[in-house]
């Protein structure tokens, strides 16, 4: 993906370098930028004024290069990892340079102050918020990777698998994995990436096709997978009705897509074709196509505006007379 440089006028530009040119600013920024302190926690660190600490703070959240969170009388700040893009892709520069004896010590203090903090009680102390911390390894993609283990797939079919990622998680877990997309470039990325991964299951194949017309038998899969690729085609209707076709009576089709919305402008640079769905409009489409809904709702919603929304679907394909249906 080509990079896209922020544009900004004098007036932009001359305020953007008046925020950054300032040594508390600074300091502040890189104290902040992995972990979320309080203002009073804040000046205990820096051993600065609670009123200059405050000042400063303010500025940068004015900006938008911090975000707060308030518990009781209390304000947590933290750098925003959605500030900005020509505060983002300036701070992306400074912020491997810094090296100054006050940053250090200020990360030795600020380590030292959240040890104590959460001796013992780190857990009970982020109660009900647990998903923005950190904590070692505590990472949704350690969840994803957790969570698969479980998983019998059987013969997969991944539409849109994009450079192979997914293959290295779901291939150990399915009788068979193939994955489709209509780039090549990405399907040669995704050879290699399964050509340096060990995989039980055996090597995944991947074949360039268009998931408006999979070129597959009737019946073929036990799975179909169409994550995030519906905006992407030309008639998403055709694509479900493809991926009804291929797959076994009793088997299952999940989805995950954008909810519809108005912002096409911002998705059209990824290539959306679509402006997302809403949950009983595509469930409408399944049904159209001789699937059996079992879920479909909007399951997340972005922090960034425009605070896009994602639809996850699980639909399964009717037995066939004379068979069980699969749970």
């Amino acid at each position: 993906m080509v990079a896209v440089v922020p544009v900004q006028s004098l007036e932009g530009s001359t305020g953007l370098l008046n925020l950054f040119g300032d040594a508390t600013r600074l300091r502040l920024l890189a104290l902040l930028a992995d972990e979320e302190l309080s203002v009073a926690e804040v000046v205990k660190v820096t051993g600065l004024t609670q009123s200059r600490v405050s000042t400063h703070l303010g500025r940068l959240f004015k900006a938008g290069l911090l975000r707060d969170r308030r518990v009781g009388s209390s304000t947590f700040y933290q750098v925003h990892p959605a500030m900005p893009a020509a505060a983002a892709e300036l701070w992306r520069t400074l912020e491997p340079t810094l090296d100054d004896p006050a940053l250090r010590e200020d990360a030795t203090r600020r380590d030292a102050l959240l040890e104590a903090r959460g001796e013992g009680s780190w857990p009970a102390a982020i109660a009900g918020e647990m998903e923005r911390h950190y904590s070692p390894g505590r990472t949704w993609q350690a969840m994803v990777h957790g969570l698969a283990t479980l998983l019998e797939l059987g013969d997969v079919l991944d539409v849109g698998c994009g450079d192979g990622w997914s293959a290295t998680l779901l291939a150990p877990r399915s009788r068979s994995y193939t994955g489709v997309d209509r780039s090549e470039r990405v399907l040669e990325a995704a050879e290699r990436r399964a050509a340096e991964t060990s995989c039980a299951a055996g090597r995944p194949r991947f074949v360039h096709a268009d998931m408006e017309a999979l070129p597959f038998e009737d019946d073929g899969f036990d799975t179909v997978l169409l994550f995030h690729v519906l905006p992407h085609a030309e008639a998403p209707s055709r694509a479900l009705s493809e991926a009804a076709r291929v797959l076994r009576p009793g088997g299952r089709l999940a989805i995950t897509t954008v909810a519809a919305h108005g912002h096409q402008s911002r998705t059209a640079a990824f290539g959306h074709r679509h402006p997302g769905f809403a949950p009983a409009a595509l469930e409408q489409l399944l049904e159209a196509v001789g699937l059996e809904p079992l879920q479909c709702g909007i399951t997340s919603r972005e922090r960034k505006k425009p605070h896009f929304e994602v639809v996850t679907a699980l639909a399964r394909k009717p037995a066939s007379d004379g068979e069980e249906k699969t749970s």
